[in-house]
């Protein structure tokens, strides 16, 4: 029964871990896709739009080029450290010579790396869906750090308050725990 148990639990940290490579995949795929929309070849980068900085300004842009390569490398990297440690977490799990509490203890830790990547991918979904064109979201024992593209004059109050929102509503942080890290575009 413990053989079972212990297998149950690192096919389903597994299946977390693939599900969230997979939504990493699909949503990079996606964003590379140039869009057939008629709609999507209207250049609207000269067109003037609201700075929501509460003041009620406008401006015109310039245009900004987000740095893709930069958070798709950031997601890679966070992904394979994740699965570096989940192998050995695994390797660990199974050893012969490992007592129980070593088991338990990295069963645990792998469970609590696929959750935090679900979460991740999830955080990151809401914060894109909220108007940033791309974000990376690390969670860690500390808290929380949020990756944005950002303008050179950098995020408004509105558009932090709006990443805090989503950090504090869909995780056990406290906005105290959360960085928010602007990654201009001069990378």
């Amino acid at each position: 029964m413990k053989t079972f148990k212990r297998n149950a639990v690192i096919i389903t940290v597994l299946l977390f871990v693939c599900v969230a490579a997979y939504l990493n995949w699909s949503y990079n795929k996606n964003a590379a896709k140039p869009s057939t929309d008629a709609g999507a070849k209207i250049d609207t980068s000269e067109v003037a739009q609201p700075k929501d900085d509460g003041a009620g300004l406008f401006y015109t842009p310039e245009k900004e080029t987000v740095n893709t390569e930069f958070f798709s490398a950031a997601r890679l990297n966070r992904q394979q450290a994740r699965d570096a440690a989940a192998a050995t977490l695994a390797t660990v799990s199974r050893a012969e010579n490992a007592s129980e509490e070593m088991i338990e203890a990295a069963l645990a830790e792998i469970s609590k790396l696929a959750s935090d990547s679900v979460k991740e991918a999830e955080l990151e979904g809401l914060i894109k869906a909220k108007g940033f064109a791309d974000c990376v979201v690390y969670l860690s024992s500390d808290g929380v750090s949020v990756t944005v593209p950002a303008p050179e004059d950098g995020l408004t109050t509105a558009e932090v308050a709006k990443i805090t929102d989503i950090v504090v509503s869909h995780t056990d942080w406290k906005a105290i725990d959360l960085n928010i890290i602007e990654v201009r575009s001069s990378i």
